[in-house]
């Protein structure tokens, strides 16, 4: 097995845009280690979108903001994807086992105003239980 020269990828990382040789071989059997296989993002820029989303910034906001601070062009659709990711996280969150003996046990209720047919108020309600 010998070399074949090398060819240049694009990585967008945290500290912007950066070009990377990689060396290639004839039989195809090097694999680059720093970087894996077909990723072209880095994970501080893919973890920094899932927390403004979480936060309930919109696909379009996070993919100027981006743009803007790092200078890699997101588009909303690639925001959304990356994003997605959280929805494993979230399902197991709902089905998470929960304690039976509480302290103490919070409801309340914050009234937002909503617009669907007509303008309503509708309550979002929020549970907090302390574990002894």
């Amino acid at each position: 097995n010998s070399r074949n020269g090398a060819y240049f990828r694009k990585v967008d990382t945290q500290f912007g845009p950066i070009e990377v040789q990689v060396p290639r071989d004839r039989n195809g059997q090097f694999h680059q280690h720093t970087l894996p296989d077909y990723k072209q993002h880095s994970d501080v820029l893919e973890s920094t979108i899932i927390k403004l989303y979480s936060k309930g910034v919109t696909t379009r906001e996070i993919a100027d903001l981006i743009e803007k601070m790092y200078g890699s062009h997101y588009s909303p659709a690639q925001v959304s994807n990356i994003s997605k990711q959280m929805i494993p996280k979230v399902e197991a969150y709902h089905k998470r086992k929960l304690s039976d003996k509480f302290f103490c046990v919070y409801l309340d209720a914050t009234y937002l105003p909503l617009r669907r047919e007509t303008f309503e108020r509708e309550a979002v309600y929020i549970a907090i239980g302390i574990k002894p």
